[in-house]
This record gives structure tokens, C-alpha cells and sequence, in this order.
């Protein structure tokens, strides 16, 4: 069976991945790609262009097995998890469901708000700066209407004040939530390691919300214990750049989930 994960630099959705693939021992053939340079659109061996760009996630890592596509973080952290030694989900159906609907939360609010403000700080100067035939070259491999959108709007610098303000609004209020469930002296999200501190780690490491993170004692206490555990830590040594956290590419659509 041919296993490929294809993924960015080790920041958002690809950190996720990169670290639940560490945790589960699964041996697979790890491909970097340029996010913000279109490359996962034009994968080699997938024709079914809706597989890869449909995905709420936007701009994430891609796996693939024999030919099929497989996308969104947290389900390939599952995949990765269920096909490996197991330890990143409760066995227990509540705290399962607990869990899950954690990395929803995350991923329909924290998440579009993060990638949000990262694309203005990071990918807009990028795309701002390539020329207009570049960038339809590019843009033509994204079958997506929507997601096409998101990339010219990143390009030309749509950053309206209100969604400014709302996201980071968000992204605070996801650090609210880390916090409050820490608060206990629990040293992780769910009380036993799982795929919802990866996935808030993942979208919280880049401080570019200051003020989600200061004042904080448990969630910062937190944040040290993800930062030097080896997973995370092998998925960031995975990175090709010297600052992965300013590798962006759009994200989720900002106003989908409210």
C-alpha cells in the first residue's frame, strides 16, 4: 500500500499532523509541499481536484493512500492514531465525544480566526508581491470557487477592520476555553493527552494575539509542556524554513461557522 503525506511547513493544520503522526509510530513517506505556492493542487497522481479542494480546513496537509486523497487535520490525526498505537483518543465514548467536539469548536471558530490574521501578517505580503500571471497560473489549479476567492482576497489585502476584530476576539476566546479546562491543575486539555491539545496547540503557537496567551498561568503552563514534548518537537524539526510560523496559506472561510 502506498502511503504519502503531503504537508506544509509545521504550523497549523500540518503541525497537527505531523505531531499526531510522531505520537502514533506510524511510518509513512512524509512529502513537503509550498502551500502558498499552489502545490496542493497540482499533487501528482490525484484527478479528483474536489477531493482536495473542497475541504473546510482550506490550505492543509493531504494524504494520500493508493491514489485517494484524505484530507481535514483531524481526521488524518485520527487515521494516524487508530492505524498506530492508539493513545490519542479516550476510550471512553463520552470523552470521545468530548474530545471531538473540542477539535470542532477549535477548527470551526479558532481556527479561521488564526488563519485569518496569519494570511494578513504573513501570506499577503507574498501573493501581493508575485506578479498577475503567477498568480491566475496559480489560482487556475483551484477548482473551489470559494477557495479561490480567499486567495484573491489574501492577495489584495481584504482584511475588512470588523473581521480584524473578530478574530481576534476568537482566537482569545479559544485560549479562554484552553485555560478554563486547565484551570483544575490538569496537565492536558482532556485530562489524558489527545489529538485537542495538538489541535489548539497547533493554532495558538504563533503569537500573534499577544493577549490571548498573558495572564494566563495554566494555559502558558501548557503551552511549555506542548512545546517541548517530542512529538511536537519532531514535526517542527520537520520544517524547512527558519520560521515555520510565518508559512500561511488561506485557511478556513472566516465567516462559515459565525
Amino acid at each position: 500500500m502506498s502511503t504519502i503525506l503531503y504537508h506544509g511547513e509545521p504550523s497549523g493544520p500540518s503541525l497537527t499532523v505531523l505531531a499526531a503522526l510522531a505520537e502514533s509510530g506510524v511510518e509513512v513517506e512524509c512529502r513537503p509541499i509550498n502551500l502558498l505556492a499552489g502545490d496542493r493542487h497540482t499533487l501528482p497522481g490525484i484527478t479528483d481536484a474536489v477531493a482536495l479542494d473542497m475541504g473546510v480546513e482550506g490550505e492543509g496537509p493531504v494524504l494520500v493512500i493508493d491514489g485517494e486523497a484524505m484530507t481535514e487535520s483531524v481526521f488524518i490525526a485520527q487515521y494516524f492514531d487508530e492505524t498506530g498505537n492508539g493513545r490519542l483518543q479516550p476510550k471512553d465514548a463520552y470523552k470521545h465525544w468530548e474530545m471531538l467536539m473540542w477539535c470542532r469548536r477549535v477548527t470551526e471558530r479558532g481556527a479561521p480566526a488564526a488563519a485569518f490574521l496569519k494570511c494578513q501578517a504573513h501570506a499577503h505580503p507574498v501573493l501581493a508581491g508575485m506578479d498577475d500571471g503567477a498568480f491566475s497560473k496559480l489560482t487556475s489549479a483551484i477548482t473551489s470557487d470559494d477557495l479561490r476567492a480567499r486567495w484573491e482576497n489574501v492577495r489584495n489585502g481584504n482584511f475588512p477592520e470588523d473581521q480584524i476584530a473578530d478574530s481576534r476576539s476568537k482566537v482569545v476566546g479559544t485560549a479562554d476555553m484552553a485555560n478554563t479546562a486547565l484551570a483544575d491543575g490538569r496537565a492536558w486539555l482532556m485530562g489524558e493527552f489527545s489529538i485537542a491539545d495538538l489541535v489548539t496547540y497547533s493554532w495558538l503557537c504563533a503569537d500573534l494575539v499577544p493577549e490571548a496567551i498573558e495572564g494566563k498561568a495554566p494555559l502558558q503552563a501548557w503551552m511549555g509542556r506542548m512545546a517541548s514534548r517530542p512529538s511536537v518537537q519532531a514535526a517542527l524539526a520537520r520544517a524547512t524554513v527558519a520560521d515555520p510560523e510565518t508559512c500561511w496559506a488561506p485557511g478556513p472561510e472566516i465567516n462559515r461557522w459565525g
